[in-house]
């Protein structure tokens, strides 16, 4: 008798055992939470960095495509007062004489002819200008509005002059391989101190510093660095995030 209750208590203890083996092998442990990955941090980084210049450009392009909608329409304003003006003196049969007009227009042609030899390697947009305004005096030359003739052909030689002299200042020695030069001089300031190097690049020698919020002349650039000159005439390259406009 009291080996067979020996026996049933025995069953029962591993009754009980295996129980508690089955009800602790359902509960899954609980995972620890993993450290994230120093080079995932670093790569969520940089993607939002990524993003913000991507914001940044695509709001640069918008205002580059406002600024040309501008800057086309204030021609087509300037081409329409210049006809404006040929027209009326048509009208008024000023008394610039044949002689006059011709004179101008040669002169413009000289120079005219300079700035393309100026502008072989690089191009200038004065060109194209001063060639069409050449153009039209010729035109208005043939149909005897020489005061109107004379106008356009001043008009095509100052362009012209202006566009050698600019190519000139802003050239100073032979332009860099990827150099590009700006349609006009941009009227900058250092936002910081700033270095200006021989150079566009950090590896060129360093020629002066010049303090936050100094005038200078932006004339070209290379990649990320501008061309420069301050106000003593001095020139050299500074990195592009080191100016902004006056």
């Amino acid at each position: 008798m009291r080996r067979s209750r020996g026996v049933g208590a025995f069953a029962t203890c591993v009754g009980l055992i295996a129980t508690l083996a089955s009800a602790c092998a359902t509960q899954a442990p609980k995972a620890a939470p993993q450290p994230v990955p120093r080079s995932s941090k670093a790569t969520r980084a940089s993607a939002e960095s990524i993003s913000v210049l991507e914001q940044k450009t695509a709001r640069l392009e918008l205002r580059l495509l406002e600024e040309e909608a501008q800057v086309s329409d204030l021609q087509a304003k300037l081409d329409d007062a210049r006809q404006e003006v040929v027209r009326a003196m048509a009208k008024l049969q000023t008394l610039a004489s044949k002689a006059e007009a011709a004179s101008a227009m040669a002169e413009a042609e000289i120079a005219l002819q300079a700035l393309q030899t100026a502008a072989k390697q690089v191009g200038a947009p004065e060109v194209t200008q001063a060639e069409q305004l050449l153009h039209m005096s010729t035109k208005e030359f043939d149909q005897q509005n020489y005061g109107g003739a004379l106008y356009l052909a001043n008009q095509a030689k100052s362009l012209a002059g202006a566009g050698q002299t600019r190519l000139t200042s802003s050239g100073r020695g032979t332009l860099r391989p990827g150099e590009v030069l700006f349609a006009l001089p941009l009227h900058l300031q250092t936002l910081v101190r700033a270095n200006v190097r021989d150079g566009p690049g950090t590896g060129f020698k360093l020629l002066f510093t010049l303090d936050a919020g100094t005038s200078i002349l932006g004339y070209s650039y290379s990649d990320t660095w501008v061309r420069v000159a301050d106000e003593s005439g001095r020139s050299g390259w500074v990195f592009s995030t080191f100016v902004g406009r006056r």
